[in-house]
Parts: C-alpha cells; sequence; structure tokens
C-alpha cells in the first residue's frame, strides 16, 4: 500500500518531473501533430467531390460536344475555344482526348499535375493554384471517341488556411521552431520565476537582512519549488529567531554585568578614600575599567544589531565628522603619522550622524595605529552610493581574513590585531553601523601595503548629483 501510495506521488501533476515531462511532450506532440496533419488536410481537400455549380458548367460546355459529334473537327474545335475565351466568360475551358493530349490550349505543368491529381481522385475534383483555379473532369462521348473537359477561372479564390502553410514549407518550419521555442521559453520562465526569488531571498538573507523570505505566491505552489521556498522560509525564521537572540543575549548579559561592576568600582573608590592605594587596589581598577569599556562596546554593538539608533537627520559630512576628525589629526600627528583628508564636506545626505561618527571614529583609529607613516581618508559619490574609504600604509590582513574581521570579538592571528591588546569588537560595530544605513562595508589590502576599508552608503534620489 505505501508503495502504491508514494507510486502515486511520484505521478501527480503537481511534480516538477511531471511539469517538465508534459510540457516538453505535449508541446512537442501538439507541433508533430499540426505538422503532420497538413498533408493529409492537403489530401483530403484534393479529393473532395466537385461543387454542384462547377460540375454543372461543365456540362453545359459539353452539351453541344456531345448532341453535335461533327464539331469534333480540329477547326471547329478552334472555334469552339474561341467562344469560350471571350472576355464576358472568366471560364477557361480545356479539352483533352481520351490519349490524354490537350486539343484547345497548350499544357501547363498545373494542368497535367492536375490531371494526375484528378486520375488518382476519381472523381472531379478542384484545386487552388497560386493564381488560378483548375476543376474537374468531366468525361463525355462524342460518336465513338471519349473526352474529359476541365476548367480554370483565373485569380484567387478562398480556400482553406492551412493551404498557405502547406505550399510555404520553409515558413511552416520556422514558425514550428519559433512555437516550440515559445512553449520552451513559456515552461522555463514558469520555473524559472521562483528560482529567482528563491536565489534573491538566500542572497539577501546571506548579506544579514535577517527579515528575507521568498514571497508568498511561491511558498503556494504544490510543486518540489513550492516545498523549498517553505523549507528557506521556516530555515529563515529559525535563523532569525537564534541571531536575534543571541543579540539580545549580548545585550542583556552586558547590562546585566554593570550593577556588578558599579559595585566593584564603587568599593575601589571607597578603599583609595581611606588611603588603601596599593598596586593590586591599581590594578583591579584598571582592569575595571577595561571591562567597563569592554560592556559599553557590548552594548552599542547590540543597539546597533536590534536596530535602536536615534532618527536618520539631512546633515553634511562636515557637520558629523568635524570632530572626530579633529582628534584624529592631532593622534596621528602626536604619533608622528600624517592623515590626509579628501572629503565632500559639504555634501549632506540622510544618516544616523552619532553612529556613523562612530564607525568612522573605529576606522580612522585603527588606521593610525597600525600605519608606519600616512592615512588617508576620502569620499566619493559611485553611482547611488557615497564611498568612504580610510586606507593606512600599515601590514596589512591575511586575504583570507579579510571578511572576518568585521565578525565580533575576531582578531586576525597578525602582528596587527595581536599587539594592541583589543577586544575585537571595534570594526564589528562599524559593521553594524554602516548595516544600519543599508550600506556595505569591505576590506582590501593595497598594493603598495596596507589595509584600505571602504563603506558604501546608499543615497536617496534627491541626494544623487
Amino acid at each position: 500500500m505505501k508503495k502504491l501510495s508514494s507510486l502515486l506521488g511520484a505521478l501527480s501533476p503537481n511534480r516538477l518531473f511531471i511539469k517538465l515531462l508534459l510540457g516538453f511532450w505535449l508541446g512537442s506532440s501538439v507541433i508533430i501533430v499540426a505538422i503532420g496533419s497538413l498533408p493529409l488536410l492537403q489530401q483530403h481537400l484534393d479529393t473532395a467531390p466537385l461543387p454542384p455549380h462547377l460540375q454543372q458548367l461543365l456540362e453545359r460546355a459539353a452539351r453541344p460536344l456531345v448532341e453535335r459529334p461533327g464539331l469534333m473537327t480540329a477547326e471547329r474545335i478552334r472555334h469552339w475555344d474561341r467562344m469560350n475565351r471571350r472576355d464576358d466568360k472568366p471560364v477557361r475551358l480545356i479539352l483533352v482526348d481520351d490519349e490524354g493530349k490537350v486539343l484547345n490550349d497548350r499544357p501547363s505543368r498545373q494542368l497535367l499535375n492536375f490531371m494526375l491529381l484528378a486520375e488518382d481522385a476519381g472523381h472531379p475534383i478542384s484545386h487552388q493554384y497560386r493564381d488560378d483555379m483548375l476543376f474537374g473532369p468531366f468525361r463525355f462521348q462524342a460518336g465513338t471517341d471519349s473526352y474529359a473537359l476541365y476548367g480554370r477561372l483565373p485569380g484567387k479564390h478562398p480556400r482553406p488556411w492551412f493551404i498557405f502553410f502547406n505550399e510555404n514549407k520553409m515558413l511552416t518550419l520556422g514558425l514550428a521552431v519559433l512555437l516550440s521555442g515559445l512553449l520552451c521559453g513559456l515552461l522555463a520562465w514558469h520555473l524559472g520565476k521562483p528560482l529567482r526569488q528563491l536565489k534573491h531571498s538566500a542572497d539577501t538573507l546571506a548579506a544579514g537582512q535577517l527579515d528575507s523570505r521568498v514571497d508568498s505566491q511561491t511558498a503556494r505552489r504544490r510543486d518540489e519549488l513550492g516545498q523549498v521556498a517553505r523549507a528557506f522560509n521556516g530555515m529563515a525564521d529559525a535563523v532569525e529567531t537564534m541571531v536575534r537572540n543571541q543579540q539580545r543575549l549580548m545585550g542583556d548579559i552586558s547590562h546585566e554585568l554593570r550593577t556588578p561592576l558599579t559595585r566593584l568600582q564603587l568599593a575601589l573608590a571607597l578603599a583609595r578614600k581611606r588611603g588603601e592605594e596599593t598596586p593590586e587596589i591599581n590594578r583591579i581598577a584598571y582592569e575595571a575599567g577595561q571591562l567597563e569599556q569592554l560592556i559599553a562596546e557590548l552594548l552599542t554593538l547590540s543597539r546597533l544589531q536590534l536596530n535602536a539608533q536615534e532618527p536618520k537627520r539631512l546633515l553634511s559630512l562636515g557637520d558629523s565628522l568635524d570632530q572626530v576628525l579633529d582628534d584624529a589629526d592631532f593622534e596621528a600627528s602626536e604619533q608622528n603619522k600624517q592623515l590626509h583628508i579628501s572629503l565632500d564636506e559639504e555634501f549632506q545626505f540622510q544618516h544616523y550622524p552619532k553612529i556613523l561618527a562612530r564607525a568612522v571614529e573605529n576606522l580612522l583609529r585603527n588606521a593610525i595605529r597600525y600605519a608606519n607613516g600616512a592615512i588617508w581618508l576620502s569620499s566619493e559619490l559611485q553611482e547611488n552610493n557615497l564611498i568612504l574609504k580610510i586606507c593606512d600604509d600599515g601590514p596589512g590582513v591575511a586575504e583570507a581574513e579579510l571578511e572576518a574581521i568585521f565578525q565580533p570579538f575576531y582578531r586576525p592571528d597578525t602582528s596587527r590585531e595581536r599587539e594592541s591588546g583589543g577586544w575585537g569588537l571595534g570594526l564589528a560595530i562599524t559593521a553594524a553601523a554602516v548595516k544600519a544605513h543599508g550600506g556595505e562595508i569591505r576590506a582590501e589590502n593595497r598594493p603598495e601595503g596596507g589595509l584600505c576599508v571602504s563603506l558604501s552608503l546608499p543615497l536617496t534620489s534627491s541626494e544623487q548629483r
């Protein structure tokens, strides 16, 4: 019973395999039957009985010859032919003897072909050629001799539509190829559209947009693509829940750590007030300060990841970054390093000023710390984005770690980070700040040596130049 149900399920028309099979099979079958039926339709038309009015026309034309056999001389036949060729008679009559010899006209290829068709049919028929229609024969006796009378109507006359395709075989073949291409294209579009939607949702989820889902229309499909879409949405729900819980947990833990840390700092202050200034007390105070900074960084990262920031404001780069640039320039000069700034400080756009300043500050401090002597900060417009680039001439980062350095608590196994003793949160905060703007962050090593970090911030249509 289970095997039977599984077999029936495999043959369900909602399965992708069955859709592909039926689509190609039915499409090709329809085209083959349509093209193959053209000769049969033509044959059926060619063997159809002659319409009564044409049959009567031939009978009337042959009656004088039947009633007066003496007219069947060469001179009389020419006279009879001239009478039938008068302008008021559109029908041209063709007289043929029992040996198949045309007596009053020059035999044409069309006429000979039609005579063969009529012979095969065994009864009077009609056939439309390109420029005229032939019909007949009407067979009669004139004396002891047998004759056949054919008619020709000049001009084009109504005929079935399939005659056109039967006469234009190359055009028919081209239309068949075009039709098969359209059918295959329609099937490919029917299957490709949900796949493109699924790929787009997967790409946006991989880029960090955790609320990315496959649209409901694709998820409602009853074939394998619908099953994949529903499975993807379920997976995305689980991933979003886990990541959100992790981010919220990080913020909650950081917040909870502040209470005992505050008590520790209060106890240190009381001890110092009583004159208990020992190396151990100073060490505890230093570590408490480090812990305070770490908790502050974690809370900042948590707020950014949970999108808990102030509304965007329309400000210039100078308004948001002036203080950061002044501090960075002072810090660089203190270390005998030079900060080169090339910013369009008057350029205005919608952004979060505090977190953008924090992101640029983190990158500048990193660049100043590891630079050998020079740091560069520049801005430029590329298509619909504002690009901020911070570069240094320091040791750089291993190529395999260029993406991982933006993960929380990740520190590359190089002298660039190990010497600092940091927590690996600065670049994670910067990446979260850029993501909050809907932008992208990318790091690359300079060919001359050093690291370049690019921030790509999207602009609205009114902000673009």
